[in-house]
């Protein structure tokens, strides 16, 4: 069974960074594709930074400039480095991954979302 793990979020003060980890335990055949995304209680969750199947990027305007996401394929693992955090950045970051595993001889495509990690900004 696959799933994603995230780690890294914590409290930190305004100006500060913190990087967050997205690991895939289990075996797959293939990473597509992976982003993360955040939420606010009430809100709806917003896209944050997208790495697209071919290598493209896309970041949510919260987080172009302050934010780069990063993966390291030996270890199936993905990262957002974040910086110059504010308090409006204080959200359940959720990672998010486009995943293929090889069931016999045949390729199943799939998407998951981890469990969630917490970021708070104070000010």
């Amino acid at each position: 069974q696959v799933q994603l793990v995230e780690s890294g979020g914590g409290e930190v003060q305004a100006g500060g960074s913190l990087t967050l980890s997205c690991v895939v335990r289990g075996t797959i055949f293939s990473l597509n594709a992976m982003g993360w995304y955040r939420q606010v209680a009430g809100k709806e969750r917003e896209l944050v930074a997208l790495r697209i199947e071919g290598g493209g990027v896309n970041y949510g305007d919260s987080a172009k400039g302050r934010f780069t996401i990063s993966e390291d394929n030996a270890r199936n693992t993905g990262y957002l480095q974040m910086s110059r955090l504010t308090p409006e950045d204080t959200a359940i970051y959720y990672c998010h991954a486009d995943l293929s595993v090889l069931q016999g001889d045949q390729i199943y495509r799939f998407a998951s979302w981890g469990q969630g990690t917490q970021v708070t900004v104070s000010s």
